[in-house]
Order: C-alpha cells, then structure tokens, then sequence
C-alpha cells in the first residue's frame, strides 16, 4: 500500500488483495485517505467480485497483514470495519498481523505489488483510470492475473472509534500473540 498525490491530479492509494491458492489478486485504487474503512472496503470489494465465486462455501476466511498503517494490529477502526465485514458475509474471519518489522514477508509484496511497480514503470501515471489499468494489466510467468477498480468513496481521517463502539464487537484474541491475531464473528443479530 503507498500513497502517491500530484495535487493537480489528486490522491492515488491502491490497496491490494492476494489470493495465493489462485495466484490471483484485487487492488482498489482510492482516491481519499488510506484509512482502515478503505482497507476493509478493499477486501469487501475483493470477497464480492472474486472471493465469493471462487469459494462459495467458505466459513472462515484468512487475512494477513502489515502491522501497521491502515490496518494496523492496534486500529480501533480496522477491528470495527472488520466487524462489519463479518455481520455482512457471515464469514469469520481469521486475521493474522505480520509482527513489527516483518511486513516484507507479506507475499503479497513480492507477487503482486512488485510485478505491479514493474509493470508501470517509466509510463506516466497522468490519471486515476491510466493507474488501474496499469496494475490491472499486471501479469507475471507464474500466471498473477490481477483485477483493479476506481474506489472514489470518501474515507474522512480520523474517525474515532469509542469504547462503548468497542465493546459491541465479536473479537476473539488468540491465545498465541493475541495483539496480532484475532478472529472477528459474526455478531447474533446479524441479518446474514
């Protein structure tokens, strides 16, 4: 995830999904702030165009990620979206953060998000739609086939979760680093 803004141009944030078994990836390229509502939306957006149809029987789905920016192991706003998340696909979720450090183990960074800053090296990035289709038009020997879109929703900086928001959510910390792994559930009154 990097953030590029030419202020005549706006703000460009893609946020990126990698399915390894697939070897197939989904990258939303945000046009507001990098925040833990866009990084959910990105992975929302992923389960809706290709998660879903790939696994229409999945229970659990495993999300790992950086230990920090838009989300970060301590972002109250991550664990909330990500709540949200859960209620909508009845999906648990299972995420895993990289511990601090260690995000370059992310595969995503050297399958996908590599292949993509290759791929649009030396051409000029004069517009949000010439940003997604250079990394749309991503492709590796291995096979990567990746899929991009235009997020132009507002994502406000610093919304601020309570703690009374806080305690209405289904986080189960595991018991090994719980800090960095926990499982969002679905909540009872979910309508899914």
């Amino acid at each position: 995830m990097h953030d590029f803004l030419i202020p005549e141009l706006g703000r460009v944030s893609p946020y990126g999904v990698y399915d390894l078994a697939e070897n197939a990836a989904w990258v939303s390229v945000g046009t507001d702030h990098d925040t833990a509502a866009f990084a959910v939306e990105s992975i929302r957006r992923w389960w809706q165009t290709m998660g879903a149809p790939l696994y229409p029987g999945a229970k659990r789905l495993l999300i790992t990620a950086d230990g920090g920016g838009s989300n970060g192991y301590r972002l109250r706003l991550w664990k909330r979206e990500l709540q949200k998340l859960a209620d909508e696909t009845g999906l648990e979720l299972a995420v895993c953060h990289f511990p601090p450090g260690t995000s370059k183990w992310n595969k995503i960074e050297h399958r996908m998000f590599s292949a993509s800053s290759q791929n649009w090296r030396g051409k000029p990035l004069v517009s949000h739609q010439a940003v997604v289709n250079l990394i749309a038009a991503t492709t590796t020997t291995t096979g990567l086939k990746v899929r991009s879109a235009l997020d132009r929703n507002d994502y406000p900086a610093g919304v601020r979760v309570s703690d009374a928001d806080m305690q209405t959510l289904y986080l189960r910390p595991d018991g090994f680093h719980g800090e960095w792994k926990l499982a969002p559930t679905p909540s009872p009154a979910a309508p899914y």
